[in-house]
């Protein structure tokens, strides 16, 4: 990268791929401009909303906020490519559209960086649907590790997460291929842990992800297809000589984590077929019938 580059890049870009949401667009663009870590830029990568999304943008006149139009195909993952492609920045950020940050996120993020690491992730607090709230603490170190990470499942959320760039470009970015869609990201942290990349976690809750009332069954169920999807891509490239019964637990663990995605959104009936196959196919893990007997009240987890 010449002089003139450095000089006119910032030092962190933050990738938004959007759709239809300009009513929360602009909570997550003035979370971004609160920042105490001025040295940043935004792109916005727009799947031709037919929303106010490209008002809500341009009202703005901050030129370190960018608007590209990008048509995606369904595939969300080739926004955050595109956005990446266009930055020069060594420093990558997402935040989704329906997201925010507190004002020192990126700070506690670029002093844990500074201590070694090629990517952090940080705590959040999941919002909704509507009034709940609960704080969760990605990690810890010890399941920084790719086996960790297939074996027992992402720990790693999308919006809290800042990578260095040159790090992104040498796994080829998120996938692509539309059976990851819901899971791109965890396979994308696979792919950089399996690459040698460091993960740190950082203790301190710096943003919100929000979960909005809708058809959250559907997504429980796509979700779970999608990371089961990943891990047998994985498994069957990675993985040689495995004992047969860890990957039982593993493929238990997924249906169970669509069960309790179920459970959570108060389709009970629903979630009992995916609890059963969880504790079928591999039956030695408490949680299962705690978490069967919340179902069995009535009650979300």
């Amino acid at each position: 990268m010449d002089a003139a580059c450095k000089m006119n890049s910032p030092l962190i870009s933050i990738v938004i791929p959007t759709y239809n949401h300009a009513k929360f667009l602009r909570t997550a663009l003035d979370s971004i401009i609160a920042q105490t870590i001025p040295d940043w830029e935004v792109i916005v990568v727009n799947n031709y909303s037919q929303d106010e999304t490209v008002s809500v943008v341009n009202s703005y006149k901050d030129p370190r906020i960018k608007l590209v139009n990008f048509s995606n195909h369904g595939i969300i993952s080739a926004s955050r490519n595109y956005g990446i492609s266009i930055t020069k920045a060594p420093l990558i950020a997402f935040l989704d559209s329906d997201d925010l940050w507190y004002p020192n996120k990126l700070s506690y993020c670029l002093n844990k960086l500074a201590q070694g690491y090629d990517f952090v992730c940080h705590a959040e607090a999941w919002i909704g649907p509507g009034a709940r709230r609960r704080e969760v603490f990605y990690g810890p170190d010890s399941r920084a590790t790719y086996r960790s990470l297939l074996l027992e499942g992402n720990c790693i959320s999308t919006s809290a997460v800042v990578v260095k760039h040159e790090w992104i470009e040498r796994v080829g970015g998120f996938s692509i291929e539309p059976e990851f869609v819901t899971a791109e990201d965890y396979e994308l942290w696979l792919k950089l842990v399996k690459a040698g990349a460091r993960i740190g976690f950082v203790g301190e809750i710096l943003g919100e992800y929000h979960i909005h009332d809708g058809n959250q069954s559907r997504i429980a169920l796509r979700n779970m297809a999608a990371e089961m999807e990943v891990f047998l891509s994985h498994k069957n490239r990675f993985l040689e000589n495995i004992n047969r019964q860890v990957i039982n637990r593993r493929v238990a663990l997924i249906y169970f984590g669509g069960a309790r995605g179920l459970q959570n959104s108060g389709n009970h009936w629903q979630a009992w077929p995916l609890f059963f196959k969880a504790v079928v196919t591999y039956p030695w893990v408490s949680k299962f019938y705690a978490a069967m007997f919340l179902n069995a009240l009535g009650r979300r987890p």
